[in-house]
């Protein structure tokens, strides 16, 4: 039997929610996050992106990009609440559920509660109670399996639906940049580049010893997906370990201003993917990788069972003062959050969740 998956993503959904709440944002240029100091954009309303405001910018950046850009606190305990209004959703049509993020899942509705034959039916019914019960908009993407259920749902965003039938599959892969397959980030995208790939149909050229070759284990998965093979269950429950931001400079740096700033942005980042995983941990660890390629990480395992925005970055300027870099030349920096104190959040019913971003480009 041919799987039916969906993927559901939230448009902007941060902000989304903002200029739900305060009919004062609606139709302006909104960021969620601090716009004083050394603030950080942690997310951005479409009317913002088209300026280029983007999750992660410097809030200076954003301001000089869209002079009238609204800014608003993060409100992660509101977020949270919706998410579980839109989980009780989907539980309406299967238990089948796996959250990627408070924004986005995955739902295997290969046999759903309501008998309903066609994904595509679902997903439409999905995206119109998203809509009428809680005023926001969701993009949905339905095929065969999760890697082109996502494409999909990213295919036409916002509001967007878009299903990838096993018979057209192959010929949409062929055309898809190889920046749309999962985990190919900015770095592997451009050593594909490098190696004269850049579509799906380049990556279906080349053979899995090739794939292996340049990239390791992660070829042979880039060797299926480019053939539309991915057979990767819809997981209600995952364990994971840890969640993590990391960053490569395109220039090395080495001032105590310079990485303070850079630690400012990684601590948003980090905050913002927390928040979205439902995550909680007690140990905080920074990863430092200097010109020469030698790296160094240093730990503290204080963390409150509560973290926000605050505590994360006197953490890390903790850990910076600890690493004793003197002014060493710093290509990467990373921050993580590990061992998991707290992994039971609610996402419509009960579920143990718990989310490994792993190594970022």
């Amino acid at each position: 039997m041919t799987r039916k998956i969906i993927h559901i993503d939230m448009d902007a959904f941060f902000a989304s929610v903002e200029q739900r709440d305060d009919p004062s944002l609606r139709g302006v240029p909104v960021a969620v996050g601090n716009a004083d100091g050394r603030g950080v954009v942690a997310a951005a309303s479409y009317e913002a992106r088209r300026y280029g405001v983007r999750s992660a910018m410097s809030s200076a950046k954003a301001k000089k990009l869209c002079p009238g850009l609204r800014f608003v606190d993060c409100r992660f305990d509101v977020y949270k609440a919706v998410s579980s209004q839109i989980h009780d959703i989907f539980h309406e049509y299967t238990d089948l559920i796996e959250p990627i993020s408070l924004d986005e899942a995955f739902l295997d509705v290969t046999e759903n509660f309501r008998g309903i034959s066609l994904a595509v039916d679902i997903a439409r019914e999905i995206k119109a109670k998203i809509r009428s019960r809680l005023s926001l908009v969701a993009s949905a993407g339905v095929s065969y399996n999760k890697f082109l259920a996502k494409i999909a749902s990213d295919y036409r965003k916002p509001d967007g639906l878009y299903v990838i039938p096993p018979q057209r599959a192959l010929d949409f892969i062929s055309a898809i940049p190889v920046e749309s397959f999962w985990g190919v980030g900015p770095v592997t995208a451009a050593k594909m580049h490098n190696l004269g790939i850049y579509t799906g149909e380049d990556l279906r050229r080349r053979t899995l010893g090739e794939l292996r070759l340049y990239f390791g284990k992660a070829g042979p998965q880039y060797y299926q997906f480019a053939r539309g093979i991915d057979n990767r269950p819809v997981e209600p429950v995952r364990i994971r370990k840890s969640v993590g931001v990391e960053h490569t400079l395109d220039a090395d740096i080495s001032t105590s201003e310079e990485t303070d700033m850079l630690i400012s942005q990684l601590v948003a980042k980090l905050l913002s993917r927390l928040a979205r995983a439902h995550f909680t941990g007690s140990s905080l660890t920074l990863k430092v990788r200097f010109a020469d390629f030698s790296q160094l990480t240093r730990s503290i395992s204080t963390l409150p069972a509560e973290i926000d925005g605050d505590v994360l970055l006197a953490g890390a300027r903790e850990l910076i003062d600890k690493a004793a870099l003197a002014g060493r030349p710093i290509r990467l920096m990373g921050l993580s959050v590990s061992r998991t104190v707290n992994n039971e959040e609610r996402f419509g019913h009960s579920r143990q969740l718990v989310f490994d971003f792993g190594d970022y480009e």
